[in-house]
């Protein structure tokens, strides 16, 4: 029975949430909103039209919202050709697969965002499988996007573990009855992970590659 790495991929393999940061605050100022960076911050790993109902509520001029959308994809696009790996995120998954574990990403994103995020991974020999939001009718926090990833993976959820940066990844990945690895390295808090259902927390994928021994990854 196969055994599913399911991975998260801004801010857990690829150091880019500020970057979203600043690209969706400089869009919702283009549009006249004034949101704090730290909201924003707190918002990334939503879905995008999630992440702009989050952070302008419900009685926003929703006609906007791809318009907000497509301001934050050309502001991020600049970034594509530099995007930095975080430190060991491709060894991880290269030593994870020699282990015979199934890689599989789980991440909103897609087309060239996603084509330049393998590209700073460097890991694709051991990618089996990518679950986008495209494919599923809900993105994180529902556990549709986990559980897809299970489906590609071929593996059941007592034998899958997903890692993610925040609150959103380990709310999908609890719901969808994995076991879900924290990591520090996307900028939000342990203790907010641990109440999302955070089994474990680790600084980075580096950290986590040091652990692997003694880790749910084991």
């Amino acid at each position: 029975m196969e055994r599913a790495a399911v991975f998260d991929v801004d801010g857990t393999l690829v150091d880019t949430n500020h970057l979203h940061v600043t690209a969706w605050w400089e869009a919702f100022r283009q549009a006249g909103h004034r949101v704090p960076m730290h909201a924003v911050h707190r918002a990334v790993g939503l879905p995008s039209s999630d992440l702009v109902a989050h952070l302008l509520g419900e009685d926003r001029d929703t006609a906007r919202d791809a318009e907000l959308s497509a301001a934050h994809k050309t502001l991020y696009g600049q970034y594509f050709d530099r995007l930095p790996a975080l430190p060991d995120a491709g060894r991880l998954l290269r030593r994870l697969h020699s282990e015979g574990w199934t890689v599989v990403l789980a991440t909103s994103a897609g087309g060239a965002e996603l084509s330049a995020l393998r590209r700073a991974i460097d890991a694709d020999e051991a990618i089996a499988a990518t679950a986008s939001a495209d494919d599923v009718s809900e993105g994180k926090p529902a556990p549709e996007p986990v559980e897809h990833a299970l489906e590609l993976a071929g593996a059941p959820a007592e034998r899958a573990v997903f890692v993610g940066d925040t609150v959103w990844d380990m709310r999908a990945g609890s719901r969808a009855g994995v076991r879900c690895v924290g990591v520090l390295c996307g900028g939000i808090p342990r203790a907010d992970l641990e109440e999302a259902g955070a089994d474990a927390v680790y600084d980075d994928p580096a950290h986590l590659l040091a652990s692997l021994s003694e880790g749910p990854l084991a």
